[in-house]
């Protein structure tokens, strides 16, 4: 199972994450693209990052929604959804050239996120304009019940997939990210430790009523964004290496 990582968030003189000592530990850096945070001299660094350390990248698109950090849902039409992916994709794609890297999958970024996986017509839009880039890209979605779904929509759109869990975040009895505003949303490293381990070894989650659901996991989602966050990656790591 690979670890990926919401990487390139910081902008102009305001600092978000530990990106430098995150990048050791993962397997996929999600760089951010501008639209909710990141700016070219971030990406530019962040990009250096992951080829000195070998790590796969891919595009983090958001909303254009800079002072909410990509968290506000917006109402874009089909064109202008898939107008503004390909441009944020477009950046990195040729930032990633320039340092010798491909890029190699699409990771929307909050809103547009948890749009995607709640709106079948939003998930369209995504899946058309990442199919429509002008070369194959995978995108990059949550691990669900209902996966299978997942591939089929992709599947018509010759559209390659990669599903994500989430190593800290509680889920709800149909496979969804249990609310934040809701108690336990969020695991102590205990909790989230637990929850690595049943996933590498049983492919399954225990969600928040107690019980068991499979999932189709390719990618581990991680935070790093403060030193207890780097360490809690560093365990993460040992276990699914298997240490």
């Amino acid at each position: 199972m690979l670890l990926n990582c919401d990487l390139g968030e910081s902008f102009g003189s305001w600092t978000m994450g530990m990106d430098a000592q995150v990048m050791p530990h993962i397997d996929q850096a999600n760089i951010a693209c501008g639209f909710h945070a990141g700016d070219p001299l971030t990406i530019d660094r962040t990009l250096a990052l992951a080829a000195r350390h070998g790590v796969s990248v891919g595009a983090h698109p958001a909303y254009p929604d800079l002072a909410g950090f990509g968290r506000r849902s917006m109402a874009l039409s089909e064109d202008e959804l898939a107008s503004s992916l390909r441009y944020q994709i477009a950046a990195l794609d040729g930032m990633a050239r320039c340092h010798g890297l491909e890029l190699a999958y699409v990771k929307p970024h909050g809103a547009l996120y948890n749009d995607m996986m709640a709106d079948a017509a939003v998930r369209a839009g995504v899946m058309a304009a990442v199919s429509g880039y002008h070369r194959s890209v995978a995108l990059m979605l949550q691990a669900t019940p209902t996966a299978d779904s997942h591939l089929a929509e992709a599947a018509a759109l010759d559209l390659p997939l990669l599903f994500e869990a989430f190593a800290d975040r509680c889920y709800d009895d149909e496979g969804r990210l249990l609310s934040r505003r809701k108690p336990g949303a969020v695991h102590d490293r205990e909790r989230m430790l637990a929850q690595v381990r049943q996933l590498c070894t049983d492919n399954s989650i225990t969600t928040v009523s107690g019980a068991r659901l499979q999932l189709r996991v390719d990618t581990l989602c991680v935070h790093g964004d403060n030193p207890e966050g780097v360490a809690a990656i560093e365990a993460v790591r040992a276990l699914v290496n298997g240490n």
